[in-house]
C-alpha cells in the first residue's frame, strides 16, 4: 500500500505559476504510476497527468498541454507537479493518485490541495 499527502496548493493570479507536491509512504513507491487529478465545484474528475514508474513517460490532459509538467524523484518518494500560465478554469482540488503494476486503475488516492485561480 502507499499513502499520499498532497502540498503546495493556494491562491495565485491568472499567469502565474504553483507547483504542487505528493510525498508518498509505503513500501516501493518507484513501482506505482503516479498521477494528478483535479475535480473543480459542480463538475467531474478530470485527469490532469500522469507519470511512468521510472519517469520515461509522461501524457497530460488536453487542457493542460504546454502548460503543466510531471515529475517524480523516486529517492524521496515524491511526485511534483508543475503549473504554469495558470487560468481561472484550473481552479479545483488536486489530488494525488498512484497505480499499482497490476491494477487497471489508479486505486490510491490522497486527500488533495486547493488551487484558486483568480482572474
Amino acid at each position: 500500500q502507499v499513502q499520499l499527502v498532497e502540498s503546495g496548493g493556494g491562491l495565485v493570479q491568472g499567469g502565474g505559476s504553483l507547483r504542487l507536491s505528493c510525498a508518498a509512504s509505503g513500501r516501493a513507491f518507484s513501482t506505482y504510476t503516479m498521477g494528478w487529478f483535479r475535480q473543480a465545484p459542480g463538475k467531474e474528475r478530470e485527469f490532469v497527468a500522469l507519470i511512468s514508474r521510472d519517469s520515461s513517460g509522461t501524457s497530460y490532459g488536453d487542457s493542460v498541454k504546454g502548460r503543466f509538467a510531471i515529475s517524480r524523484d523516486n529517492a524521496k518518494n515524491m511526485v511534483y507537479l508543475q503549473m504554469n500560465r495558470l487560468k481561472p478554469e484550473d481552479t479545483a482540488v488536486y489530488y494525488c493518485a498512484a497505480k499499482s503494476r497490476t491494477a487497471l486503475s489508479f486505486g490510491y488516492w490522497g486527500q488533495g490541495t486547493q488551487v484558486t485561480v483568480s482572474s
